[in-house]
């Protein structure tokens, strides 16, 4: 890790926002289901125990404002909604697998 970015400062924003982001509640995990193909809006809160619909709504709103997923609408009977990581949204893959990793190593497991 670096002690300070290119202009000499301790603190990066641009960090500061990343971690903001990517570090709320259920985030991570639903970047996680959607990188396992899980696409639709039921699939992801079920993969997901304790999350919430409400919750699950939000953070899909913030990730798709944030450019990290898409939101398909397809016009069938009945409408299908469809999720899915845009480039962006893929490129966190191998930060999450890292930060797992890392959690697999050093934390323990929840009671």
């Amino acid at each position: 890790m670096t002690d300070q970015n290119a202009s000499g400062e301790a603190y990066c924003a641009r960090f500061h926002h990343a971690i903001e982001l990517v570090g709320r509640r259920w985030t991570g995990a639903i970047l996680i289901a959607l990188g396992c193909e899980r696409d639709r809006y039921t699939e992801i809160r079920d993969t997901i125990p304790g999350l919430s619909d409400r919750m699950l709504c939000d953070r899909l709103r913030e990730l798709e404002a944030a450019g990290l997923v898409h939101r398909a609408v397809h016009p069938t009977t009945p409408v299908q909604v469809r999720y899915q990581l845009t480039p962006k949204g893929r490129a966190l893959g191998p930060v999450l697998d890292s930060l797992s990793r890392w959690a697999n190593d050093w934390l323990e497991a929840d009671p």
